[in-house]
């Protein structure tokens, strides 16, 4: 890592850590180290396997993403120092482990069900289902992330008896991946609009889920939504094309079969409850969730906020600017918001004098807020993509409505996070005017009807959900801005290996060694540049 962080941001993480992790302990057990287990057990298991990367903690934000999606996406800023594009070894392979980890977990929900007796299996179903929608909304990230990865055989070491030769797993393709999740997910959604879940086991649920608590409208949302999702991003692909254009249409045609998040109250995240422990609202009130608190304090340039977003929110009176930021404590004027400049050298960039002037994330909406949910999918991301659907379909009307509304839910979703906090270290929040959000639609740089041309209302979709997307969802801002190439960023290049932002991350070395003649087969694509499928213009 570039940066030192301070020995008491240190060790309060690990005190954190520690607390948390004791507490989820005593909710649930853990599977592998029980006797016996059970596919509710399993289940909760399996949620909160993968929970470094659905909440905020120390580690994935400043060990994975600092230094690597969000600098590449300008949400924080790019320090300009040798090396910056190239993602870190610790990065690759806490992803990918912590992904095959949730994958076994997933799996071996899978073979628990297959052993249950066929009427077990059917009072059960909800918790399958469910299952794989949470798994296949990481595993689309992972794909984003990597490209091919193993699949179809991977997570199988228990089904297998032990055997490590017999799990070593192949490389799906992926599209092939992209293929099957969207084939599932579609039968799911069917299948959740006739399920049957019985009183005994939707009691059970409520405790185990602590994503949507046993609600199966939620669960309905959030499927569509992540289906759309994954529409969206293949929909420049040729083969995916008329898929695209029909699912869309059917999920729209049927809004009761097939409900969006089109509202930010209905956003799929994951709640906090415990204000002392940042535990995940999992139905006890202890948990394994985290905030941005122990990680962001004392990172100096790391917090600050980055020149071309907060620009533009300044140009446009973006009434958000305040809910995300706060100004910085040497700001000239008092009060005034400014990025740092990704054009500068980095000795300028990191001088302490100019850090004090920068804006950083506002402490009582984000960095401080023990109450922060980790989000999972939400309104205004469905409502910019539907402006994009409708966009390419050549309804104009329905895509400024769509684009209006996304903007709409961000806004009071981001103010709505600052009402739960338990901080207020940077001071009262001025509420939102009666007129603001209107006010800023309808500026020069927002205003729909202000683009002439197709091009100018994608640029104003693919900034609004990299606003949208900020520091709370880096993996989906990275992999939109690599899709649609806005907003438009401009890097100073490297003189190492790298000089820009890479396309893809590499493999982690262990595949190398030990999955070798699986990686052989993938390891010609192996480098920053092989572009991830959907990834066409």
């Amino acid at each position: 890592m570039k940066k030192v962080v301070s020995i008491i941001a240190i060790i309060s993480a690990i005190a954190f850590s520690s607390c948390v992790k004791s507490q989820f302990a005593d909710a649930y057990a853990d599977p592998s180290k029980v006797s016996s287990t059970t596919v509710e057990l399993q289940y909760a298991g399996f949620l909160s396997s993968n929970l470094n990367y659905t909440m905020y903690n120390y580690w994935q934000y400043f060990v994975v993403y600092q230094n690597t999606v969000l600098p590449w996406t300008q949400v924080t800023p790019i320090i300009n120092t040798a090396g910056r594009f190239v993602p870190g070894v610790q990065a690759e392979s806490d992803l990918w482990n912590t992904y095959y980890g949730f994958t076994a977990q997933y799996k071996e929900i899978l073979k628990l069900n297959k052993a249950l007796s066929a009427n077990d299996q059917t009072s059960k179903r909800i918790y399958i289902i469910t299952a794989a929608i949470f798994y296949y909304d990481m595993t689309q990230k992972v794909v984003d992330v990597f490209g091919d990865i193993p699949f179809s055989q991977a997570g199988l070491l228990s089904t297998n008896g032990g055997n490590y030769q017999a799990s070593n797993a192949k490389y799906d393709p992926a599209s092939t991946i992209y293929t099957s999740m969207l084939d599932d997910l579609k039968a799911i959604a069917d299948e959740l609009n006739t399920i049957a879940v019985p009183t005994g086991v939707n009691s059970v649920l409520k405790v185990q889920d602590f994503v949507n608590h046993g609600d199966l409208t939620k669960w309905k949302m959030y499927c569509n939504s992540l289906r759309l999702r994954l529409l969206t991003r293949v929909s420049g692909v040729p083969a995916f094309q008329a898929r695209v254009t029909s699912e869309i249409a059917g999920i729209l045609g049927n809004p009761s079969s097939y409900p969006l998040i089109r509202t930010y109250t209905d956003n799929i995240k994951i709640t906090v409850t415990n204000n002392t422990s940042g535990g995940v609202n999992d139905g006890t009130g202890t948990g394994a969730g985290s905030s941005f608190y122990s990680g962001l304090i004392g990172w100096g340039s790391a917090n600050v906020g980055g020149k071309v977003m907060i620009d533009l929110m300044n140009a446009n009176s973006d009434p958000r600017l305040r809910a995300i930021f706060e100004p910085g404590t040497g700001a000239t004027p008092a009060g005034s918001y400014a990025g740092l400049d990704p054009s500068l050298a980095s000795t300028s960039q990191t001088q302490t004098d100019y850090v004090a002037t920068l804006a950083r994330y506002n402490r009582s909406t984000l960095t401080q807020n023990n109450f922060l949910p980790g989000m999972l999918i939400n309104a205004s991301e469905v409502n910019l993509m539907l402006a994009e659907y409708y966009l390419k379909a050549g309804n104009d009307a329905s895509a400024k409505s769509a684009y209006e509304a996304g903007i709409t839910e961000s806004v009071k979703y981001y103010y709505w996070v600052r009402t739960i906090s338990n901080d207020n270290a940077a001071g009262p929040l001025t509420p939102l005017g009666p007129t603001e959000i209107s006010d800023y639609l309808a500026k020069n740089g927002i205003a729909w009807a202000n683009a002439s041309s197709t091009s100018q209302k994608w640029s104003l979709i693919g900034t609004q959900k990299w606003i949208n997307y900020n520091v709370l969802q880096p993996l989906e801002c990275w992999a939109e801005v690599r899709r649609t190439k806005y907003p438009v960023l401009n890097f100073i290049h490297d003189t190492g290996v790298q000089q820009v932002p890479p396309s893809r991350w590499l493999y982690p070395v262990d595949e190398h060694t030990f999955n070798k003649t699986n990686y052989q087969a993938v390891a010609a694509n192996d480098n920053f540049t092989t572009k991830i499928f959907w990834d066409v213009n």
